[in-house]
């Protein structure tokens, strides 16, 4: 398996791999389709970052682990986007609620192999909404599967977030507190191996996760920064830190 990665060059936008997300139809294809979110790439690319979708390729949902680390060795950093919600056995539950939709063994298989390689290799690391919730997984963590109906999910919403003085995502702000715009059912039960918690909702919810400071560039949010970072400063400092550490 290589781990190896290229040096960033100071005359080349880094390299932001972001994993495709299935639709079944997209009308200006035609056909089914991988795709990303404008919002998220137009707000890696105002950060100065090349973003480029990655097939997901996960057999059987799983991924080949020295595939994926040959694939990724040629870029700087990694953004795991929003989508459709995991497989709930992925944490270890055994019974799936009803409200758990949009689930792709393969996506699932590749989003997390990904997790893994970009945690292991010390790759820096962005995890938006699903994105966050894959990389909870893959460090042990566990989701609440349903929040509990349209009176308590965070969809459609925008609301205030308060972040933990001292944290990355403080820091990147330069703020404790931000308005985040949501769009989830699900959310954190129990954090993941050397997961911090940096932001919460009034009501609770973890809309925030990292690593111990040395333990690589990662910041996890369970809110949509792409959706607002056009006109708000404080959501487009999230890309701009992302790829600022991509230079390395």
């Amino acid at each position: 398996m290589s781990t190896a990665r290229r040096p960033a060059r100071p005359d080349r936008r880094p390299l932001v791999a972001i994993p495709a997300r299935f639709a079944a139809t997209t009308s200006a294809l035609r056909y089914a389709a991988e795709v990303n979110a404008r919002a998220l790439a137009e707000a890696v690319w105002r950060a100065g970052g090349e973003p480029v979708g990655l097939h997901p390729h996960a057999p059987a949902g799983e991924a080949d682990p020295d595939e994926v680390a040959d694939r990724l060795a040629a870029f700087d950093a990694v953004l795991l986007p929003g989508g459709g919600d995991i497989a709930p056995r992925r944490y270890g539950h055994r019974h799936t609620h009803d409200s758990v939709y949009d689930v792709d063994d393969g996506q699932d298989g590749f989003d997390l192999a990904v997790a893994r390689y970009a945690l292991g290799a010390g790759m820096p690391l962005l995890a938006i909404c699903r994105g966050l919730q894959v990389v909870n997984t893959v460090l042990g963590g566990t989701l609440h599967q349903d929040m509990g109906g349209p009176e308590r999910e965070h969809r459609h919403l925008v609301h205030p977030v308060t972040l933990r003085p001292g944290s990355v995502l403080a820091a990147v702000a330069g703020a404790e507190k931000a308005e985040a715009s949501c769009y989830h059912h699900q959310r954190v039960d129990r954090p993941g191996r050397g997961l911090a918690v940096t932001a919460t909702a009034v009501d609770g919810t973890v809309e925030a996760l990292e690593l111990a400071p040395g333990a690589g560039w990662f910041v996890g949010v369970q809110w949509h920064p792409e959706d607002t970072a056009a006109d708000d400063p404080v959501q487009q400092r999230l890309f701009d830190a992302h790829v600022r550490a991509a230079r390395g």
